[in-house]
């Protein structure tokens, strides 16, 4: 949908606003772009519809070179919204919505239709707002309408510069809820300025994160809370965000997958032979489904092998475990309170599907930066 290909825009006293950017967004995709304030992150978004134009290299729109095609007609095809709102204070809020298509020439039933259709999308009620002027609506209603006015000539492309960057915080977090709808049903092409990290993390399908003009990271939510690229970019994110990202990530993406088990009737000297063979220092009891029964680690077996013979004579209550799904967090938390070096991970039917480790979640705690990343306690590594 968007193409930039050795883009640079240089300002004549020299300052270079953006940098021999290369950049593609596809066509559906949600992109942010994100970084501190002189980035470039608005310019960029300005060369698309030519309000700012590109020094040099080239920027294609649906495969189109842009500055092939006249600015007005460029503009009229692409959905732009900003800050301001920029309503029309003398116009009607139907008139201001079907702004771009009266100028495309669209008739005025069927630009009548067009409001009927969009304004309960933001939940505005035609037969009460289409007739009203921008000062009888609040702040909120007025960016709803500037939203709409970027839709109502069915663009496949929107531009948003920092849309909702003057509006409290409980009416940017409602207007940010309505956009994610919207995206969901109409599946448009939205490249998004914002300087605000949670909030290019709640809309976005890709970050571009900026500095000085350049690209300093590209990629998905997930990729950059998880895998930073520099210094810059953890400290652009900031840690507690990466930290409970790393939280919710699901047991199963961290656990062993094929943990040492052993039956309940397997002696002890016969567990501890396999778990020196295997390298490990606990074995996980199972039934003969495949059902957890308990775990048992080689320091209990030396301290009960003179009463003993068996790993389920061991055993003792309900074994501690976790289910399927459960974040990070449930894992570390019961590891935690319960003293626990090993938990098993099961389905729903307690069938046996990991193991999680204590030594292996302040591996991955301590690797992702989690404040103050540690459990306490010994730390027993486990591997299959």
């Amino acid at each position: 949908m968007i193409r930039f290909e050795e883009v640079t825009k240089e300002y004549p006293d020299g300052t270079r606003a953006v940098k021999n950017l290369n950049l593609e967004i596809r066509k559906g995709e949600f992109v942010c772009l994100i970084g501190p304030s002189g980035c470039g992150k608005t310019t960029t978004l300005k060369m698309v519809n030519r309000l700012v134009e590109p020094t040099r290299g080239t920027i294609y729109v649906d495969g189109q070179d842009i500055m092939k095609v006249d600015p007005v007609q460029l503009r009229r095809r692409i959905g732009y919204v900003i800050q301001q709102i920029g309503l029309f204070p003398h116009m009607t809020i139907e008139e201001n919505i079907t702004l771009v298509p009266r100028l495309l020439g669209w008739d005025k039933e069927r630009c009548r239709r067009r409001v009927e259709e969009l304004l309960p999308l933001v939940g505005l009620d035609p037969d009460q707002y289409r007739h009203r002027y921008p000062r009888e609506l609040s702040g909120g209603q007025q960016q709803r309408v500037g939203v709409l006015r970027a839709l109502a000539a069915e663009p496949d492309l929107i531009l948003m510069d920092e849309p909702f960057g003057a509006l409290d915080p409980i009416t940017r977090e409602a207007l940010q809820d309505e956009l994610k709808k919207l995206q969901s049903k109409l599946h448009k092409t939205i490249l998004f300025v914002t300087h605000d990290m949670d909030e290019a993390l709640k809309l976005a399908d890709r970050i571009v994160l900026m500095k000085d003009g350049e690209v300093v990271q590209d990629g998905s939510p997930e990729d950059l809370l998880r895998h930073p690229a520099n210094d810059f970019v953890a400290a652009f994110i900031g840690r507690e965000r990466m930290a409970a990202a790393v939280g919710a990530t699901p047991v199963e993406e961290l656990m062993i997958r094929r943990p040492v088990t052993a039956g309940p009737n397997k002696g002890l000297a016969e567990a501890v032979q396999l778990m020196r063979q295997k390298r490990v220092d606990s074995v996980v009891v199972v039934d003969e489904e495949n059902r957890l029964l308990g775990v048992v680690t080689a320091r209990e077996i030396q301290q009960h092998r003179d009463r003993a013979r068996t790993l389920g004579e061991i055993m003792s209550g309900e074994p501690a475990c976790v289910e399927v799904g459960a974040p990070v967090t449930e894992a570390l938390q019961r590891m935690f309170v319960e003293r626990l070096d090993h938990l098993p991970v099961v389905d729903r039917e307690r069938r046996l599907v990991g193991l999680i480790t204590r030594t292996t979640l302040v591996d991955l705690l301590s690797r992702e930066g989690w404040p103050n990343g540690s459990t306490g306690g010994s730390s027993q590594g486990v591997s299959a």
